[in-house]
């Protein structure tokens, strides 16, 4: 047997010692500047586990507010709606601007008539009037 045929490990069950790869070097490298830089993409939103938390708990607070204010009908609810006795000499403009400031009088006159059902916007003393709410 040769000493060639010992080396490569097909004889005698003999371990072949390996090379011995040495590191390499470090060598200097072109780094791009100015418009020839690639823009990376931003990297998706990562929630931490305080994120998480502050997030399931924001949402579990909404739902138990809405189910809270659906079950007990909310604050305008109970108040119900205002009504208000026409007097002698009113009319619905005059109705409609001493309790519905907050928008027009021909806006609020045709709300008013569409609430209480009236075909048109004469109103008798002593006649029940509601108030919209809002």
């Amino acid at each position: 047997m040769s000493a060639a045929a010992a080396l490569d490990g097909t004889t005698g069950g003999y371990a072949v010692p390996r090379p011995v790869r040495r590191p390499e070097r470090p060598r200097l490298v072109l780094v791009p500047t100015g418009a020839a830089v690639p823009v990376a993409p931003r990297p998706a939103l990562r929630l931490t586990r305080t994120g998480r938390l502050a997030l399931t708990s924001s949402v579990l607070l909404v739902a138990l507010v809405v189910a809270f204010v659906g079950l007990t009908g909310g604050a305008s609810a109970t108040l119900g709606p205002e009504r208000v006795t026409v007097e002698q000499g009113q009319t619905l403009s005059q109705i409609a601007a001493e309790y519905m400031g907050g928008s027009s009088i021909a806006s609020a006159v045709a709300e008013l008539r569409l609430v209480n059902g009236l075909g048109s916007a004469q109103v008798r003393a002593g006649q029940q009037i509601v108030i919209p709410q809002g």
